[in-house]
């Protein structure tokens, strides 16, 4: 199944969902920060999500409680390779460099992810 793009609001209330699992509207809203959303607005950016195919629900008589159907990692694979090939050219080193060169990254962390790369290399040996 091909992932769809998530607007703000629409990740928002997902970002809610993987955090608490499972919820009724009222729940999500008492997550999301302030100003809080209407009712209705979270209720109606749900049912998109819904249509999209990113959560489903449990019928609880009149209301429904909603659960992800796609998790944070397929979401943020899909995010970061969407990234990668819309701003990087799918070049991990562009985008590595372009963090480096903002100070988004110090040297401590560089040094952190060539350690974690070292130990992938030993592990698929």
């Amino acid at each position: 199944m091909e992932i769809k793009d998530l607007t703000k609001a629409e990740e928002q209330i997902m970002q809610v969902l993987w955090q608490i699992e499972k919820g009724f509207v009222k729940e999500v809203i008492e997550f999301l920060p302030e100003p809080k959303a209407a009712y209705n607005t979270v209720s109606t950016i749900i049912r998109i999500l819904e249509t999209k195919g990113f959560i489903g629900h449990t019928p609880f008589g009149k209301s429904h409680q909603y659960h992800p159907l796609i998790s944070r990692e397929d979401y943020k694979r899909h995010a970061t390779e969407k990234l990668l090939g819309n701003y990087f050219e799918n070049s991990v080193e562009s985008m590595f460099s372009f963090f480096v060169k903002e100070e988004k990254m110090d040297l401590n962390d560089a040094d952190e992810i060539l350690k974690m790369i070292s130990k992938l290399k030993d592990k698929s040996k």
